[in-house]
This record gives structure tokens, C-alpha cells and sequence, in this order.
């Protein structure tokens, strides 16, 4: 069981992403931070972060920081720096498997496992590409339901633009009845993402120390 749950360093977080292939249908309404963030995604080769995600799902729940390494078109980094399964890893390069260790003394011995894998998911199931920031934001105007922007104020430190999507059918997308994000109006990159059980929070993720076109390669993630 131990073995399991640690491997699940493999999602992110963050993170609502395996809700989308539940509800193809686009949300209807508004947002057009959504095409300034791909206009700026658009002219990124890689990028850098650190998540913080708080995950709920009945009575268990997973708070994990992790750090993140992107490379276009799908090469992906993660380490799990503080929380359940600290010092576990995952690189994920496309295709249908990913390639993980677990922390401390069995960091060295890797395991490839298929990408929905139980092992290889976080606690509400999510994957490595599910974590990818643009797949994300991407998600607020695929899954169907009511889509809206207005001005988010202050979240953590900097002035954001809140995308919410009331979400249609919520059967279909694992309980999930609202999605909010917001995103830094200047830069366009999202600083925090909460996702609503009717008035309960099952996901909430904090975005944090965003770094572009750094240099990664695809040496950098070794499958």
C-alpha cells in the first residue's frame, strides 16, 4: 500500500486536467485571458515552476509542493519536494508510460508503469500531462458548462483576472460542479486554481516561481 500510494508522485496537482476527457463539449461564454495566455504560451519553448496542491477526495486527502520542468512538445519533470511521497520523482516523454523512483533509500530503483496506472496517478487521478499548465488553462474552455471572466483582485501578492467554468454536467467530470482560476494580468500565467464539490474544495493549487525558456533539453529528462 505504502508502495502505491508513494508512486503517485507521478500527477500533478494540480490540476483539473483528467476531468477534461469526461466532458469534450465546449464551455459556452466568455474568457479572453485564455487567448492572451496561448498568445503568450506560444512563444515558450520550456518553463519552470513549483506547486503547491491540497487534493480531497471523501475523507483522504494529499498536500504535496512539488517542482516542475517542461520542455515542448511533451517532455516533463517532477519531483515531490515536501509532503506525502517526498523525494519521489517522474518523467513522462510522451506516449502512454511514465518513468518514476519513490524518496529515500529506494530512490535509485525506477519503475515504468503505464500512464493511468493506479500507481501512477494522485490522489483524484491525475497524471503528469493533466499537471502541464497549459493543459489547464486549456481545460476552462473544454469541458462544457458556463464560462466567465471578471477581475480576481489580489491572489497571492500580484493583481489576477478570475476564469471560472460552472460546470454542466458534474456527474460526468468526477463531482466537480466549479472551476476558478486566476492569473496574473500581466504576465498571463495562472497563480492559483480551485475546484469546487458543491461548497466543498477538492482542489486547491498555488503556482509559484514561473521560469521561461530556461534551456532546458531533452537530455535533461531521462526515460
Amino acid at each position: 500500500m505504502k508502495h502505491q500510494r508513494t508512486l503517485s508522485f507521478i500527477a500533478a496537482l494540480a490540476a483539473i486536467a483528467a476531468i477534461a476527457s469526461a466532458g469534450t463539449a465546449r464551455a459556452a461564454g466568455s474568457a479572453p485571458e485564455i487567448a492572451a495566455f496561448n498568445s503568450m504560451f506560444a512563444g515558450v519553448t520550456d518553463y519552470t515552476f513549483t506547486l503547491k496542491s491540497h487534493e480531497v477526495k471523501g475523507g483522504a486527502t494529499q498536500d504535496r509542493v512539488y517542482s516542475y520542468q517542461f520542455l515542448k512538445p511533451h517532455y516533463v519533470k517532477t519531483l515531490i519536494e515536501d509532503g506525502d511521497g517526498k523525494g519521489g520523482g517522474g518523467v513522462w516523454t510522451g506516449g502512454d508510460q511514465v518513468s518514476g523512483h519513490q524518496g529515500g533509500l529506494l530512490s535509485a530503483i525506477h519503475l515504468k508503469v503505464d500512464l493511468h496506472d493506479p500507481k501512477a496517478v494522485s490522489l483524484l487521478g491525475y497524471t503528469i500531462p493533466d499537471g502541464l499548465i497549459q493543459n489547464i488553462v486549456a481545460n476552462y474552455g473544454g469541458i462544457a458548462g458556463t464560462l466567465s471572466q471578471l477581475n480576481g483582485g489580489v491572489v497571492d501578492g500580484v493583481e489576477t483576472v478570475r476564469i471560472e467554468n460552472d460546470i454542466a454536467n458534474p456527474a460526468a467530470n468526477q463531482g466537480a460542479t466549479k472551476m476558478i482560476l486566476y492569473v496574473n494580468k500581466e504576465t498571463h500565467w495562472p497563480v492559483r486554481q480551485i475546484v469546487y464539490a458543491g461548497n466543498t474544495i477538492i482542489l486547491d493549487q498555488h503556482f509559484a516561481d514561473i521560469k521561461t525558456n530556461t534551456g532546458l533539453k531533452q537530455s535533461d529528462f531521462p526515460f
